[in-house]
């Protein structure tokens, strides 16, 4: 992913820029009469301990880039992972090109939970990791090891699924997770699409015919130490009524201070891809900075992400809240 650009008119550039680059906390909407009315929703506890050891494995596998052994054996590990926990599991393998004109071997799994609800919730992450460390001050030209950015996400939406299996989320909630592939092989120079390549290929060739999710949420670093998880700007663009129902669940969960009602930058990531192309209203769960010259965190695109960086609190916070929007909707619809 990559911070996104936009020309804009005077006024509204300078109403990005504060909203993007200062602290700009806004404050959390207050409790209308209907949340004050919610009903008790029984959410299961989601096991950070399950998730960081989903990490740990693929980072063990080496980075997964397009074409190397690593990807070959972490995409059979996810495979046979989601079948574990899911009805129904879909491997699409192709090429796609790169920014450089390279085709690269492409991996995407979907793993499909309740097949035949009709309500269903989109639920994604990349996979790959970065072939460049391009933003480290050493060793730029070899690839990194990806914990955060990507097997963070993998991790939480592994023990996301089998929460689901073992806790029996009633049949009229589907749950597509979708893992997609080539994430990270762009570069500004050959443009925004040069990025998510998987998510684009997947976006123009569902795994079903005619998919639709009612919306979706993506992952990207959603694991590190003292992740913070502002509202992302495209996300507020292309679908606001699903990012102020994610943030509010986060909420109910209990994870406010990971979750702030601040205003991100606008970031282009797999998001923007499947709500462009596939058509379904999609947010970004992404951990940016609002006090640093770059949006994004410290380690990112650096040799930094590694083990090290993942903490078990934040792979709590996020993996917690998904399951609380969840069942939260499962309960809404049944």
């Amino acid at each position: 992913m990559q911070i996104r650009y936009y020309m804009l008119p005077l006024m509204a550039c300078s109403l990005l820029m504060t909203a993007g680059c200062n602290s700009g906390e806004q404050q959390a909407p207050g409790n209308t009469a209907s949340e004050k009315n919610t009903p008790v929703i029984n959410v299961p506890p989601f096991n950070a301990d399950s998730a960081y050891q989903s990490v740990a494995t693929q980072v063990a596998f080496g980075p997964r880039t397009p074409g190397s052994q690593a990807q070959q054996k972490c995409a059979a590990w996810m495979e046979d992972r989601l079948k574990a926990y899911c009805d129904t599991v879909y491997r699409q393998e192709t090429s796609v090109r790169g920014g450089d004109g390279k085709i690269l071997p492409c991996i995407n799994l979907i793993g499909v939970i309740n097949p035949k609800a009709s309500k269903r919730i989109l639920l994604l992450t990349h996979w790959d990791s970065r072939m460049w460390a391009d933003m480290d001050t050493k060793d730029k030209d070899k690839p990194i090891d990806a914990a955060d950015d990507a097997g963070s996400g993998v991790g939480i939406l592994l023990e996301v699924a089998r929460q689901l299996k073992i806790n029996n989320l009633s049949p009229e909630t589907g749950i597509d997770i979708l893992f997609t592939d080539v994430e990270d092989y762009g570069k500004t120079e050959w443009g925004d699409d040069s990025y998510c390549l998987g998510t684009q290929y997947w976006a123009l060739h569902p795994h079903v015919p005619g998919y639709h999710a009612d919306f979706g949420i993506l992952l990207d670093m959603a694991g590190a130490k003292n992740a913070q998880f502002p509202m992302e700007e495209l996300s507020g663009r292309y679908a606001h009524d699903v990012q102020q129902q994610v943030w509010a669940a986060a909420g109910r969960a209990g994870y406010s201070s990971y979750f702030t009602y601040a205003k991100g930058a606008a970031i282009t990531d797999d998001h923007e891809y499947v709500n462009e192309l596939a058509h379904i209203p999609t947010i970004d769960i992404i951990n940016l900075s609002l006090m640093t010259e770059s949006p994004f965190a410290a380690h990112w695109h650096t040799h930094n992400d590694n083990m090290s960086i993942i903490d078990k609190n934040t792979l709590k916070a996020v993996g917690q809240t998904l399951l609380q929007v969840i069942f939260e909707r499962a309960a809404a619809v049944s």
